[in-house]
């Protein structure tokens, strides 16, 4: 099996006019996504950032659409966010980028691109690379969730208690789903021999 192509890739039809509305498709429905899973809350008493399944989400559909696709659903949730529609979690505007989840916000469309990279060279479909591959992901948006907190509250333990440390355990959680879902889908596709297509 090739391993630069993603579970997106292997369904995508051969006709261009077709491509061209299933890439859409898929852009427009991950975010769509996203902003379903950013209403999944858990609002914390020692900080401003609310537990919420976007970073899954966002994670997930890099893996799945690739780098290419998974940064424009990302970018398409940011801008419908911006645009007023209530997808973020705490609704929708503009302001929302220059609260305290604002560098989050924007950490997410490296991570997508980044995750979607890695899977495109075939990182999702063993338990190691997918768990590796998440971890990184993450990494990618707490650097820039941190970064933006240090800006908005000054440099401190502060900024990881209300940033970093109550986020750990469920991101812990996320990985181990996500090391589950991605290989076990690889290993369906196998079976079913679709990922044939792109021998």
């Amino acid at each position: 099996m090739v391993t630069n192509i993603t579970v997106a890739d292997l369904l995508r039809p051969c006709e261009r006019r077709l491509a061209g509305f299933y890439d859409l498709a898929l852009i427009v429905g991950g975010s769509l996504l996203i902003g379903l899973c950013a209403q999944v809350r858990i609002l914390l008493p020692f900080g401003p950032v609310p537990v919420t399944g976007q970073t899954f989400a966002v994670l997930m559909i890099g893996a799945l659409l690739g780098s290419r696709r998974g940064c424009l659903a990302v970018l398409a949730y940011l801008i419908e966010g911006m645009a007023g529609l209530p997808v973020f979690a705490f609704g929708g505007g503009a302001a929302a980028l220059a609260g305290p989840t604002g560098g989050y916000l924007m950490g997410f469309l490296p991570a997508a691109y980044f995750t979607g990279l890695l899977a495109e060279r075939g990182w999702d479909r063993r338990i190691g690379t997918t768990v590796l591959a998440m971890v990184l992901g993450n990494v990618v948006i707490y650097a820039c969730g941190l970064f933006w907190l240090c800006c908005l509250m000054g440099a401190g333990q502060r900024v990881l208690t209300a940033g970093l440390y109550p986020f750990v355990v469920g991101d812990l959680l996320k990985i181990v789903l996500a090391a589950i879902l991605l290989p076990s889908g690889w290993k369906l596709l196998e079976y079913t021999n679709l990922a044939g297509k792109g021998k």
